[in-house]
């Protein structure tokens, strides 16, 4: 299916899908904005709103607590296939796999109010009469209602323009959302004032319950407002409590002024909260929130500027860098209180306290992009977490708002703050280096009590005694989330891949006997190696081998396969290597796991035709999954078996699953992750050992990229990325220079590039010499052997 679009003033609107073939291509007219023009005007928030990818097209700013967007019954919020509007809700993540937000949707309407089911009164609207750019949104429903929707970092921001009627409503839906929820209160406080409370859970499974509480402030007065509970409406009842559907309708007089305003506040810590939150950026109208809102984004999309590529290749690398932008978000009020996982209030000092917390998927892309990119931001959250760990007692696995929901499994806390320390984000004041460590070691050494909503790691016992964790199949567990004996082979590899960084980190920080320690368990991925079939292998609680041979149909390995994570070795791929039979026996096993052959004769269609098989289809295959997290650093092992041409090829086929369509994401966004691969990839420097300081290199696809750099981590305060002449054709690497000299190294480390003003790199139409030395290669964090 190919998706027609077309940009409409300053953002982009969706319009009919077109059966034109199996590729996705846009035509001439969607042209770039020209030299000069907002970078905004790049940015296509509907890419990825249909076929999974469970982004959302809705208002925020860059890491805002707020999510202002649209549901159409989705179970993430908003599907481009569906043409309903359930209402427009405060809090969405972008790309998770779950229902996960969705609080207090809110939907205008007209004449009186019969319906409390939002599945019953949605509004029919049509993508020619949608529009959305960073940090706004507007629809026109086919009742006749325009809704428009921006955001501050903790207010939404409503505009509706209704027709002449005496009965405009605007419907403030508590009782429904995407997760659970559990209780809701209502309060009608005055005649311009609605207030709730919404307690909830869930997210895959239910969690401990976490509270969301909301203020509504409208710019007049309301002609009569009422509450509904259940089936039930009640005209001039000012509070309602409940546990299924609870909520509240105020209606307005549009006859003469036929606009109606509100701005509604969040808060996670308590309803004085909302209100400080509401004081503090709320009383400006629709247009000024608008107006600040695009300047945070285009001071934000503004550290990195591109330049050639076609059209299309811009409008998906800076949607892709906007939506690399949107999360972990903020989580404490304006005044710094926030709720702590120990569900306490606390005030965080000298510091935002972040939350949301996908981290079995960011640790390998995002969070190294915001430590370039958004370095003071990128230190927050990393206190954050830290925060985390010294409120509650244990790190986080997967957090939502105020609670643990365990969603995932390894541990990949560790490589997230590990890289936070080796990009220099936990250096001076707060000593958070060594109580990161502190957090770090017991997380490493130790399982969280049973009176803990944590799991950490879970199968941590056994895999101190034997060096694995057992893959022990439905094994009953207690708390919610995903187990790590479900998926021991996993399990395995991503405790070891945390083991090295961590020892790393033990090393500079003078911690030797720990530093020892942990780069023994570094090398335990050769316990779960099979030497019979060559490929890792889930091991039972006994020691034995376990489950089907055939690698491809492998079982203990999370939303993967043995062939997809044969490559999670970045602390030691010279040992891998040595696993399978040496560089030569590596380079064919990598070349058969990307179709390498057919790669070259058609990049995009084995992209679509071999790699990919569906949203969710993790299991039974023997190539590279590019829609999914644990291969995603796979195309880059080729600089590390002497061929880093290769790595080009394949970096460049799967960019081209990236387009600037609905369907234009590859995979769950998760939280950036995706997008974030994207913008790294197209640059040409990609965190190739997670937790640790090495970026690879490959051919970047724009002539020139320059990126503004935060001179308190970076004292250059700039970065140039150049390749003039990149094109599909010219796309191999013929040399490298740093600063104008010769660089023949497949890597840089953050060290170098924090001094560094210019990476530039000739290219050609055949693969090089480049990169093939014997110390070319990114060192291994451990001797092989």
């Amino acid at each position: 299916m190919r998706w027609i679009q077309r940009l409409r003033g300053a953002g982009t609107v969706v319009a009919t899908a077109v059966l034109l073939g199996s590729s996705l291509a846009v035509p001439a007219a969607q042209a770039a904005a020209p030299p000069g023009s907002p970078l905004t005007d790049l940015v296509n928030p509907f890419i990825g709103t249909e076929n999974e990818g469970n982004t959302y097209p809705g208002a925020a700013v860059p890491f805002g607590m707020v999510q202002f967007s649209p549901d159409t019954g989705h179970n993430t919020g908003y599907d481009h296939s569906q043409n309903h509007i359930r209402g427009f809700s405060l809090v969405h993540l972008s790309g998770v796999g779950c229902g996960l937000g969705g609080d207090l949707p809110v939907l205008p309407t007209t004449g009186d109010v019969t319906e409390t089911d939002y599945a019953k009164y949605e509004a029919e609207f049509g993508h020619d009469s949608e529009r959305a750019g960073p940090g706004f949104y507007r629809v026109g429903l086919k009742n006749g209602i325009e809704a428009e929707l921006t955001a501050s970092a903790r207010t939404g921001v409503q505009r509706y323009t209704f027709p002449a009627t005496g009965k405009a409503n605007v419907l403030l839906d508590a009782g429904q959302s995407l997760h659970r929820t559990l209780s809701t209160k209502v309060e009608i406080l005055d005649s311009r004032t609605v207030r709730t409370a919404i307690t909830g859970s869930g997210f895959c499974q239910d969690t401990e319950p976490y509270t969301v509480y909301t203020i509504t402030r409208f710019d007049r007065p309301f002609t009569t407002s009422g509450t509904w509970n259940g089936d039930t409406v009640t005209e001039g009842s000012k509070e309602s409590v409940g546990t299924g559907r609870n909520g509240a309708f105020v209606r307005f007089d549009t006859t003469q002024d036929r606009t109606v305003e509100a701005t509604t506040a969040l808060s996670y810590v308590d309803a004085r909260g909302a209100a400080l939150n509401l004081r503090s950026e709320g009383g400006r109208s629709y247009d000024a929130v608008r107006a600040a809102a695009h300047r945070a984004w285009e001071d934000r999309l503004g550290t990195v500027r591109a330049r050639g590529g076609s059209d299309t290749l811009r409008r998906t690398f800076y949607s892709s860098l906007y939506r690399s932008f949107l999360a972990p978000n903020i989580g404490s009020d304006a005044d710094g209180r926030y709720t702590g996982w120990d569900q306490r209030i606390h005030r965080a000092r000298g510091f935002t306290y972040y939350q949301n917390w996908s981290l079995w998927d960011t640790y390998r892309t995002q969070s190294q992009l915001l430590s370039l990119l958004a370095p003071r931001e990128a230190r927050d959250m990393a206190i954050s977490v830290i925060t985390i760990d010294e409120d509650s007692g244990w790190l986080p696995k997967w957090g939502y708002g105020t609670v643990e929901t365990n969603i995932m499994t390894g541990d990949p806390v560790t490589p997230f703050l590990t890289n936070a320390y080796q990009q220099g984000l936990l250096g001076g004041p707060g000593d958070y280096a060594e109580r990161a460590y502190r957090a770090l070691r017991k997380n490493a050494d130790g399982v969280p009590p049973a009176d803990s909503p944590a799991v950490g790691r879970e199968a941590d016992e056994e895999y101190l005694a034997n060096g694995f964790a057992p893959y022990v199949k439905d094994r009953p567990h207690t708390k919610p989330g995903d187990s790590d004996y479900d998926h021991g082979a996993s399990a395995t590899l991503e405790y070891a891949l945390s083991d090295a960084m961590l020892g790393a980190m033990a090393r500079d920080l003078g911690h030797d006997a720990d530093a020892a320690r942990y780069a023994a368990r570094a090398g335990n991925y050769r316990k779960i190696f099979d030497s019979s079939t060559g490929f890792f292998r889930a091991r039972d609680a006994s020691g034995a081998f376990t489950g089907p041979a055939d690698p491809a149909l492998s079982e203990g390995f999370h939303e993967g396969t043995a062939w997809q994570y044969q490559w999670l070795v970045p602390q030691d791929l010279p040992g891998m290597v040595d696993l399978i039979g040496g560089t030569r026996a590596a380079n064919d096993r990598l070349d058969s796991f990307f179709a390498y052959d057919q790669l070259l004769r058609d990049p995009a269609r084995t992209a679509r035709e071999v790699w990919v098989n569906g949203p969710y289809e993790y299991y039974n295959a023997d190539k590279y999954n590019p829609q999914n997290e644990p291969d995603l650093i796979a195309p880059y092992t080729y600089l590390s078996t002497g061929q880093p041409w290769k790595t080009t090829d394949v970096v460049h086929a799967a960019l081209t699953l990236f387009t600037d369509a609905p369907t234009g994401m590859t995979g769950n966004d998760d939280l950036g992750t995706m997008s974030a691969w994207n913008v790294l990839s197209s640059i040409g420097l990609f965190p190739v050992q997670p937790g640790y300081d090495t970026w690879g290199l490959s051919t970047p696809v724009f002539e020139r990229v320059d990126l503004k750099l935060d001179r308190r981590y970076y004292p250059r305060g700039a970065l140039t990325v150049s390749a003039p002449g990149s094109s599909d054709h010219d796309r191999y690497i013929r040399s490298a220079r740093v600063d104008g000299s010769p660089y023949d190294r497949t890597y840089l480390t953050t060290g170098s590039l924090r001094h560094l003003r210019s990476l530039s790199f000739t290219v050609g139409a055949e693969p090089s010499g480049w990169g093939t030395s014997a110390d070319a290669a990114p060192p291994a964090l451990r001797p092989a052997g």
